[in-house]
């Protein structure tokens, strides 16, 4: 199913009636109970107002004081506002709606799918403004209508997303800035369930033992799930396709690309977590998104005890002269089209360099790479 066809599906329930009953009920029902209650009326209004809540939810209030003080200097340095941007889910899709609403003309505008050229069409003052206007919760704290939900969801995402960058690297995915945005925000369909549903996910993940069960099973019992969801949410937010698809199905057994990228990452971020994932389905899942069995173990150890790689002893740079000269610039604030009218070349050949430099010195995103490169003396 499609963002506009789960759309559609939608709308076509709006004409039932919302039982107050089911209201009084929700947290008691067993799941058989639930889905004749969802069967009765009320599922497209539940929806609709869960859409318009997601659009409140907060931000780590760490995350946003590093994006206003990034962006208060003379020069904001653009690694590290994407590092705080991207270290957040509601930050993310903040700055991704701001940037993808710069110009009015549908036509015209410029459609951004990650978080690195989103903060580069954004004045630091328009991204400061953005972050002033995100909704914050602070460590250890329940965040009003979202309770537990912020907190343990920022964990996963992050989990996920450092997942995903790993497995791209592996199979030389050259879309990781997408694909960033992509696997942090892979659960947000869940935010707009559990605001609908008063019983989920309990109720309804009530005997699944992994993922796909749990996402089998809100098809069942909701008529839709999580994933799905998240698309729609994506088409709401004006955000482009292309940023959906990875999202949208990863947990389809026939995944392919980012989606399986993003579905192996899932698993592995669990897995990490110390959350049960039968090994069949992650070998499944890891051949699927271009590795095989011997490349997972590694990347198992590597997110198991092994020593960080930005720890290894590295005295001689690694980097060509050319990726040297590339990240110096990154770490004087450049953006890509600065960078690459000032070396001469094509912003997508920046952003190839951007990724090998990324593999050789084994860190995930650009503020990590200056950081290191400023350690080693290189830059």
């Amino acid at each position: 199913m499609t963002p506009s066809t789960a759309t559609r599906d939608t709308r076509s329930t709006r004409s039932r009636q919302p039982s107050h009953e089911q209201d009084r009920t929700a947290t008691r029902a067993t799941p058989v109970r639930t889905r004749e209650r969802h069967k009765r009326g009320g599922h497209a209004q539940r929806l609709r107002v869960a859409f318009e809540a997601v659009d409140s939810y907060p931000a780590l209030l760490d995350a946003r004081n590093r994006v206003l003080a990034a962006s208060a200097v003379e020069h904001p340095s653009i690694p590290q506002l994407v590092a705080a941007v991207e270290s957040d889910i509601a930050l993310t899709i903040a700055t991704l709606r701001a940037a993808n609403a710069q110009t009015s003309d549908a036509r015209r505008r410029k459609r951004y799918d990650n978080v690195v050229e989103a903060v580069e069409a954004l004045p630091a003052h328009k991204l400061r403004a953005v972050a002033s206007h995100v909704r914050t919760f602070d460590f250890f704290e329940q965040a009003g209508i979202w309770r537990w939900a912020p907190a343990r969801m920022r964990l996963h995402a992050l989990a996920t997303q450092r997942a995903a960058d790993r497995i791209a690297a592996a199979v030389h995915y050259d879309k990781r800035d997408r694909l960033a945005a992509s696997s942090l925000l892979h659960d947000i369909g869940k935010l707009v369930l559990a605001r609908a549903y008063p019983g989920y996910p309990l109720e309804i993940h009530a005997g699944a033992r992994t993922p796909q069960e749990r996402a089998q099973l809100e098809r069942r019992e909701l008529g839709v799930d999580h994933a799905v969801v998240a698309g729609v949410l994506i088409e709401r937010w004006g955000l482009p396709a292309t940023l959906a698809e990875g999202i949208e199905h990863h947990h389809q057994a026939d995944a392919t690309g980012e989606a399986a990228i993003v579905r192996l990452a899932d698993m592995v971020a669990r897995y990490e977590q110390g959350v049960h994932v039968p090994g069949a389905d992650m070998l499944a899942s890891a051949r699927a998104a271009g590795l095989d069995d011997n490349d997972l173990r590694v990347l198992l150890q590597d997110l198991h005890g092994s020593p960080d790689r930005r720890q290894e002893a590295i005295h001689d740079c690694p980097l060509t002269e050319r990726e040297l000269s590339l990240l110096t610039r990154l770490g004087e604030g450049d953006v890509y089209k600065q960078i690459a009218h000032e070396l001469t070349l094509s912003v997508s050949t920046v952003r190839t360099h951007l990724h090998n430099i990324y593999c050789k010195l084994g860190v995930v995103n650009r503020a990590q790479a200056v950081l290191l490169a400023n350690e080693n003396g290189w830059i």
